[in-house]
């Protein structure tokens, strides 16, 4: 019974195996709500910004911020590539890898020079594999995003754009739908146009009022745009979070069951070797006694 005891070790190696997918898929549940919420609480805030910010540069319409400076053909754009630090999470980090390839493939063919900041670890990796001019990079976030760790790389960006040296600059992440839906996102974060900062009717009665500016108009607005960019990156990462989540639940409740179904197909092979192997042995026996 060589070959059974062969497949008893097989059937004990997948059913550890399908111990530590279940487990895991219980915690990605557990962290998915948490950074499900963590993501609705951040759009109140990027919402709040944008109005007020909307207002004032409605308000002063003779200043335009360097944000919103429209340049005209692009000879250098940055990318903002936003993954997650770890794997075992289906093919989340492929698709929007896969997105960033083909945005700079683009790029790369109208003769654009591209500089990219990565977020992530699984995006600063790829990057530096495919030889991408990486000027800046956060890793090891962690289950919730700070946003201490985020202004860094981000400023890299503000302040090239800001001095002319890059034309554009890119957000890529993967938008959270629902649970079982993420899309990988490649938006125009700089220049703001202003799609970004429109109002509806009751957003523009509701700040309809005048303010005071301490020390000028052009300072407080800038200022504003930079949280506004910030908290843009802020929700990118919050809503990459949520869904690397929920694909790693996904994904290990796809291994789980597919531990299972592989358990099951073993144990019908190991029944039938042991069946077969008693089928020979009562064989054996009989042919002997008839022998006798």
């Amino acid at each position: 019974m060589a070959v059974g005891k062969e497949i008893r070790g097989k059937i004990k190696s997948v059913e550890n195996t399908k111990k530590i997918t279940k487990a895991m898929e219980m915690v990605a549940a557990s962290k998915m709500r948490k950074a499900q919420d963590r993501m609705r609480a951040a759009r109140p805030y990027s919402d709040k910004i944008r109005n007020i910010t909307a207002n004032l540069s409605q308000a002063n319409p003779e200043y335009q911020s360097p944000y919103m400076r429209q340049g005209g053909n692009a000879k250098k754009v940055g990318i903002i590539v936003v993954t997650t630090d770890k794997g075992l999470c289906g093919g989340l980090n492929t698709n929007i890898l896969r997105a960033v390839t083909n945005k700079m493939r683009e790029l790369q063919g109208e003769g654009v020079a591209v500089e990219a900041v990565a977020i992530g670890n699984k995006g600063f990796g790829f990057l530096n594999r495919i030889g991408a001019k990486v000027v800046s990079h956060a890793i090891q976030l962690g289950d919730a995003p700070q946003l201490e760790k985020l202004i860094g790389p981000v400023k890299v960006m503000l302040d090239a754009f800001v001095a002319g040296q890059l034309d554009a600059v890119y957000l890529c992440y993967t938008q959270f739908i629902n649970t079982m839906k993420q899309e990988p996102q490649v938006q125009k974060l700089l220049p703001l146009s202003a799609d970004h900062l429109q109002q509806t009717a009751a957003e523009k009665a509701q700040y309809g009022w005048d303010y005071l500016y301490e020390p000028d108009a052009p300072t407080v607005i800038d200022e504003l745009l930079t949280r506004y960019i910030e908290a843009l990156v802020y929700q990118a990462v919050a809503d990459n979070m949520a869904s690397e989540q929920s694909a790693r639940m996904v994904a290990m409740k796809a291994a789980t069951d597919n531990a299972g179904n592989l358990i099951a197909e073993l144990k019908l092979v190991y029944n039938k070797t042991r069946q077969a192997a008693i089928t020979k042995e009562l064989s054996e026996i009989v042919g002997g006694a008839a022998a006798v």
